[in-house]
């Protein structure tokens, strides 16, 4: 998919867009991307010495992610998905300058306006990220 899709999907746009390409997408699961470079902007003070990508800004490429599979629904109800909940969040792999992630989100449930998925991260096949979450639509600005 490309970046203007991307951009069609979501809302986010750079710095705090985290999400390169859409790999694969089907009704309840999306694949996506992305490749941290070393001019992130969080990398100025996470950590200067040892720079890495802060558990924080996995999670939420990850749920960018989901925000894309969700961007079906959004469209429907006129919303943008916003993140209710994060639930048993593990962190296993640190994720520095020149990685790639490739995200996983399945969306495990659908309740009128509430979806609850499982994403996780990967990098060269090992999780660096894995935990629940969940979305609801929220009024778009000027709705």
């Amino acid at each position: 998919m490309t970046r203007q899709a991307i951009y069609a999907a979501i809302p986010h746009r750079p710095p705090m867009l985290l999400v390169d390409e859409i790999v694969s997408q089907t009704e309840d699961t999306i694949v996506c991307r992305k490749t941290f470079h070393a001019d992130e902007y969080f990398f100025q003070g996470h950590y200067p010495d040892f720079p890495l990508v802060p558990g924080v800004i996995l999670c939420e490429a990850t749920m960018q992610c989901g925000a894309i599979l969700l961007s079906k629904f959004a469209a429907e109800g006129k919303g943008v998905p916003v993140a209710t909940r994060l639930s048993d969040v593990k962190f296993k792999k640190m994720i520095r300058p020149g990685d790639t992630i490739e995200m996983e989100v399945k969306l495990t449930e659908r309740m009128a306006d509430a979806f609850f998925m499982q994403g996780k991260a990967t990098c060269e096949g090992k999780v660096a990220v894995r935990f629940d979450f969940a979305c609801t639509l929220a009024p778009a600005p000027g709705e």
